[in-house]
């Protein structure tokens, strides 16, 4: 008799845990409507956590990472789908995770993920992302590559947006890749300035407004030709003068 009640008393325990769960899911789920509904990044942040720990999905993980990270919030986004390499993951998390590792510079770690974008959906914005991170990796020759295929496949009304000045701006994704080749001229012959300089012009043409070509340009310039050292000022005798000695009579 008691193992009989002990079983009624179980599997009640059971089907009011499913019930529970399954009305926690359907709460969350429309919390997580609402949420997107008034724009609330932490609401929706929030409403997805909760959905993970009662019915855990892929799916909603990768998504939980990717607004973690167009919130700016790399570390959690990362500590949300990992930062390793996984043959299985979707579009999402590599793209996640490449522009995670690449804001909390890990830029070695940034490329891997990158290049298997790249490898699954080639285009310019990504190519561009290889170029610029071997570059400053120390891998001029690899980043040509990248930069002939940037050049190659980008129309001229790509942007790319940059951020060096107070005031965010774009500039065109071709002469983006000019100035990338011109960076990459310099580091293989240092010597050879101006080589690196007619990218850097090319680069100006297509888009004159292009503030971080027209630095490039002025710091390949400096290098080029330094400012001559100042002359020292000419050393003057002293001069003596009468003052405070008495006159002879």
């Amino acid at each position: 008799m008691k193992k009989i009640v002990f079983a009624i008393v179980l599997c009640l325990g059971l089907t009011l845990t499913a019930q529970t769960k399954s009305e926690l899911q359907k709460h969350y789920e429309a919390f997580y409507q609402q949420m997107r509904m008034q724009g609330d990044v932490s609401g929706v942040i929030n409403a997805l956590t909760h959905l993970n720990v009662i019915s855990p999905s892929v799916q909603r993980k990768d998504t939980l990472a990717f607004i973690y990270a167009n919130d700016d919030q790399h570390m959690q986004a990362l500590n949300t789908i990992g930062i390793e390499k996984v043959a299985t993951d979707s579009d999402l998390a590599v793209q996640v995770k490449a522009i995670s590792l690449k804001a909390l510079n890990q830029p070695k770690r940034a490329i891997e993920q990158f290049e298997v974008l790249q490898q699954r959906n080639p285009n310019p914005y990504v190519a561009y992302e290889l170029a610029d991170l071997k570059i400053q990796t120390g891998n001029p020759s690899g980043a040509s590559t990248d930069i002939e295929y940037g050049l190659t496949n980008s129309t001229d009304d790509m942007k790319h947006a940059f951020y060096e000045r107070q005031q965010p701006y774009e500039a065109s994704l071709k002469a983006a890749f000019l100035h990338l080749k011109g960076l990459v001229a310099f580091n293989l012959d240092k010597d050879n300035i101006d080589a690196a300089l007619v990218y850097m012009d090319e680069a100006l043409q297509l888009d004159p407004s292009f503030n971080l070509a027209s630095l490039s340009k002025q710091a390949l310039e400096s290098r080029k030709n330094p400012p001559a050292a100042a002359e020292p000022a000419p050393v003057e005798a002293p001069v003596e003068t009468t003052k405070g000695k008495k006159k002879k009579q």
